[in-house]
């Protein structure tokens, strides 16, 4: 006898009813979890056999791995939209203020870092005033994993268009967050830290040139809002350019992404004239700048026994660090003539010395990197020639490499500058 089949258990429709959208994570365990949250920050939540200061900066094993469970699934948009259903952000907030617990301070910022990786969660985030206040006084916060994970949430709202002018703003009327951006990056020693505190910094310049000079004029800021108990309550007097060198020391031979970022900062700075006077009228006259950018392109970067395709892989880097030596050159040029204008016959021949001896290298090596980017230019053709007889609407094979072409503007400008003025020069 037929019979109807029977319907689905309670239990599997519970279980249906308690996924997070389409996945398979529990609503009640992450429920769960943000309650144990609140429990652990909450002034009722002690340990009679404990020590409190323990209680206070260690995260318990098992709450530890269960919180790092939410912070993989966050990246998840369903399980973001469910955080932030559940006032997840306030949640955080409370952790930000309460917790003296490094650790859990990094989580809590990790997954906001993760749920602003979705646009309408990280609108929501960012247009909370109080939240973003918050997050800017983690950058004074002494914790390197903390700061990591509080640039990464910087980095990905400065990168969502319809928010990246809200944290603008916010920044440039926070003057602390220049103090703590230049402590980073002059006494970390965290590469990875470094590199993601930099990509802030472009990112920065590159969508506000206002505030860009803002931080190229500042002599000294004083730190507002409240800092961890162990940053100090004033800073040193922060410039910029020390900062951005000192960074790109540190991360010049573990990271060279990290180094394209801060020498594209350098070059941006370029792009104004208070940049410029920043470098070039440092107190040592730009001469820490300009050897550094000189020992990369001499003696580091396209060289000799390199083979000629190196230069598509430096490119942009090459390109930053060239673009940095012609303006000062000419800024420094233009100083050295005025110099030698109220000068004796023996300084004149001094400064033609000094010019032979200090610009050969330099020459040598920006006609090699055009050596090297005649040769990449042909077998790019030939490649494309050779692709085209097998596939049709291939790209145009004459159609040049646009930063390669940049590159070579660059390369010629300097290249032809440097050697105007070593004929002036001998003229004299």
């Amino acid at each position: 006898m037929d019979r109807n089949p029977s319907p689905p258990s309670s239990e599997a429709e519970e279980e249906e009813g308690d996924a997070v959208g389409n996945t398979v994570y529990s609503k009640h365990w992450l429920f769960s979890i943000l309650t144990r949250l609140i429990e652990v920050i909450s002034p009722e939540k002690t340990e009679p056999t404990g020590s409190p200061e323990r209680n206070q900066t260690e995260l318990d094993e098992e709450m530890e791995n269960d919180i790092c469970k939410v912070w993989d699934m966050s990246m998840d948009e369903d399980v973001a939209l469910f955080l932030q259903e559940f006032n997840a952000p306030d949640i955080f907030m409370g952790v930000f203020a309460k917790s003296k617990c490094p650790r859990l301070t990094e989580i809590c910022v990790g997954i906001l870092g993760n749920m602003a990786c979705f646009q309408d969660i990280c609108m929501s985030i960012s247009k909370d005033e109080n939240l973003g206040q918050v997050l800017l006084q983690r950058l004074c916060d002494s914790d390197s994993p903390t700061l990591l994970e509080t640039s990464r949430l910087l980095l990905t709202c400065l990168s969502q268009p319809e928010v990246a002018n809200v944290w603008v703003e916010r920044i440039r009327e926070n003057p602390s967050v220049y103090d703590c951006v230049c402590f980073i990056m002059s006494s970390s020693t965290n590469v990875e830290l470094l590199v993601k505190v930099g990509e802030v910094v472009d990112k920065l310049f590159d969508l506000d040139e206002e505030l860009m000079l803002n931080w190229i004029k500042n002599s000294r800021c004083w730190s507002v809002g409240p800092a961890g108990d162990d940053s100090p309550e004033e800073l040193p007097d922060f410039k910029i350019v020390p900062c951005i060198l000192e960074a790109a020391k540190q991360v010049r031979s573990d990271n060279p992404e990290g180094l394209d970022v801060y020498m594209h900062i350098l070059q941006l700075l370029t792009t104004v004239d208070e940049g410029i006077q920043a470098i070039v009228q440092a107190p040592d006259g730009g001469k820490e700048t300009w050897s550094l950018l000189y020992d990369l392109v001499c003696h580091e970067l396209c060289q000799p026994d390199d083979p000629p395709i190196i230069v598509q892989e430096q490119k942009t880097l090459l390109a930053s660090i060239l673009s940095v030596l012609s303006a000062m050159f000419a800024s420094q040029t233009e100083q050295e003539y005025t110099k030698m204008r109220k000068s004796n016959l023996l300084t004149l021949h001094l400064l033609c010395v000094h010019y032979f001896i200090l610009d050969m290298p330099l020459i040598g090596s920006l006609i090699r990197i055009l050596q090297y980017m005649e040769g990449c230019g042909k077998r790019s053709v030939d490649n494309s020639k050779e692709s085209e007889e097998e596939e049709t609407g291939r790209p145009d094979p004459n159609e040049e490499d646009f930063h390669l072409k940049i590159l070579k503007d660059i390369c010629c400008e300097l290249l032809s500058n440097m050697l105007q003025e070593l004929t002036k020069v001998n003229q004299i």
